[in-house]
């Protein structure tokens, strides 16, 4: 119950003043984002690419459990074909980095290679699945990464879970807001050595309008 209560306040704080939400419709069934205005670079990248068509029938091509749940290009195609032209780098979105936004549970983050500014790929993103970490265990993070977690974070990480040693590394850029439940299924499935799913999971996304939204901002 006390993990309920506490996804549901941070749910209702998360939707306060965000104006984008973008409905994943998958085999498995149907997962709502919200996308962070604090992160407008990768709001508006992600919402272009929708446009576009870039994930038009995408697969979850990298699926780890209680770890993360990747879509997009893979960084072995996106960077093959840097190396193959070479005058043409591949573009990226400038890193938005926000401490406050961070490896939760159902967190949205952008994909990238080892790059020392951290500017993340168009076309590859990733849903948090994550598990829950200990008091001692986030002490040991914060040593070796040279970072602090608030006492809201290390709360969320004791009882919700997530990543946090993503954390000040990759752009969280969104979460979660109705599906966890299918997200929790995708990322529960069997794959391969390669972490690809055995059976496909194909999904298309959708910008939903202001009033499809509405209920999330009552």
């Amino acid at each position: 119950m006390v993990k309920i209560t506490l996804f549901l306040t941070l749910f209702t704080l998360a939707c306060q003043a965000q104006s984008r939400f973008v409905q994943l419709t998958t085999n498995k069934g149907n997962i709502t984002l919200l996308l962070y205005d604090e992160t407008p670079k990768h709001r508006d990248a992600f919402l272009h690419s929708i446009k576009k068509g870039l994930f038009n029938n995408a697969a979850f091509n990298r699926v780890i459990q209680s770890f993360v749940s990747q879509v997009g290009e893979l960084d072995d195609t996106i960077l093959e074909r840097e190396k193959q032209h070479p005058k043409l780098p591949i573009k990226r979105i400038e890193a938005e980095i926000i401490p406050e936004l961070f490896h939760k549970k159902g967190a949205l983050g952008a994909g990238r290679n080892d790059n020392p500014q951290k500017s993340s790929y168009l076309t590859q993103i990733y849903l948090v699945a994550g598990r829950i970490f200990t008091d001692q265990q986030l002490d040991i993070l914060e040593q070796k990464k040279g970072i602090k977690f608030s006492l809201n974070q290390r709360e969320i990480y004791k009882t919700i879970g997530g990543t946090p040693h993503l954390d000040h590394d990759y752009t969280v850029f969104g979460e979660i807001v109705e599906g966890m439940a299918v997200a929790d299924a995708i990322n529960s499935v069997i794959t391969n050595k390669g972490d690809l799913p055995l059976t496909p999971i194909i999904f298309n996304p959708r910008i939903l309008s202001n009033k499809e939204t509405a209920k999330f901002r009552n």
